[in-house]
């Protein structure tokens, strides 16, 4: 919904006397090839996908910024640097959250925040299974031949939220099993 993103880092800053950290991960918008996705479906994406982060961080940085430190984590997908087939709508935003991660740490890594991107490839989650991905399948493709597990995206992210992260900004990380073709 518009303002969601907003709202909750409003409220949940307000409850937690300021936020230090902030995730963003939504779903994904739903499958398709170009020609079969309506316009509704672009925008419903767009605001889900991008609109909703955007609104996010916009509310969270002026807190960072003022305490000199903060996180900020965008959980994107593998799809951001090679597309994924039928994963349209996915595929084009999730390209440009990376613009916005690498514009936005530009502009507040000097102030003690950084802002990364997740790049999950296939890991065990319910959005597989939505897709109708064959496990088996897809790990053969793999070079570390299984799926991911989200512990270890989780952990993944819990170093890139600490301290010992300040120096990591404007980034794109895959935790894929190394899938990623691209350099």
């Amino acid at each position: 919904e518009p303002g969601a993103g907003a709202d909750v880092v409003e409220r949940a800053a307000r409850a937690l006397g300021g936020l230090d950290i902030l995730v963003c991960n939504t779903g994904g918008p739903p499958a398709g090839l170009f020609p079969e996705i309506t316009t509704e479906q672009w925008r419903a994406g767009f605001q889900g996908l991008f609109l909703s982060a955007a609104e996010a961080i916009r509310a969270a940085l002026p807190g960072m910024r003022e305490r000199r430190w903060g996180r900020i984590l965008l959980v994107t997908s593998v799809a951001a640097k090679e597309p994924l087939d039928r994963l349209t709508i996915s595929n084009a935003l999730r390209a440009g959250l990376l613009g916005l991660v690498n514009s936005i740490s530009r502009e507040v890594a000097a102030d003690g925040v950084t802002i990364n991107a997740l790049l999950p490839g296939y890991t065990r989650t319910e959005r597989l299974a939505q897709l109708g991905v064959v496990e088996t399948k897809i790990a053969s493709g793999i070079p570390a031949r299984r799926l991911g597990q989200p512990e270890e995206l989780g952990a993944l992210a819990a170093f890139l939220a600490s301290e010992r992260a300040g120096y990591i900004t404007g980034q794109a990380i895959a935790c894929d099993g190394g899938a990623l073709h691209s350099i």
